[in-house]
């Protein structure tokens, strides 16, 4: 299961973006904002970001104006590697390399098919693992105040 949260800024794309979860069958919980009226996003990202790192969802995204306040928010939590993405390439990779847990997206400078693209990759990308796994408990060390 993955966990949805949106502000304001970003209710509309997280909406298009239901729709295509729904499609395709991939079970979520929407966290909210359901409506266009003004919110605070840091208690949302919070939300959701507590929500991935106790393990009761597996992956979680994101959604604000930009995606960059949604992203700061969530990485204070810890076990929680939340990424800004607009392309392809960064997304992959912010799966197969960093193994993100949270996709932040933008209301305001993405489109909904741009998104949906996103949430595919997002979604579908597993960790390499590897190499790759000493850099992720690296970035838990400076979480846990030991680098």
């Amino acid at each position: 299961m993955i966990v949805l949260g949106a502000d304001h800024g970003g209710v509309s794309l997280k909406e298009s973006v239901k729709k295509y979860l729904d499609s395709a069958k991939i079970e979520y919980r929407d966290l909210g904002t359901f409506d266009g009226q003004s919110v605070d996003y840091p208690p949302i990202a919070a939300q959701v970001g507590h929500t991935v790192a106790d393990g009761k969802a597996e992956k979680g995204i994101l959604f604000c104006g930009t995606g960059i306040g949604m992203s700061i928010a969530a990485n204070k939590v810890d076990g929680v590697r939340a990424v800004v993405c607009d392309n392809d390439y960064c997304t992959e990779k912010a799966r197969s390399h960093n193994n993100a847990n949270i996709l932040c997206l933008g209301g305001r400078v993405l489109d909904e098919e741009k998104a949906i693209a996103l949430t595919k990759i997002f979604l579908g990308t597993e960790f390499e693992g590897g190499r790759h796994q000493r850099r992720v408990e690296e970035i838990t060390a400076i979480e846990n105040g030991k680098l």
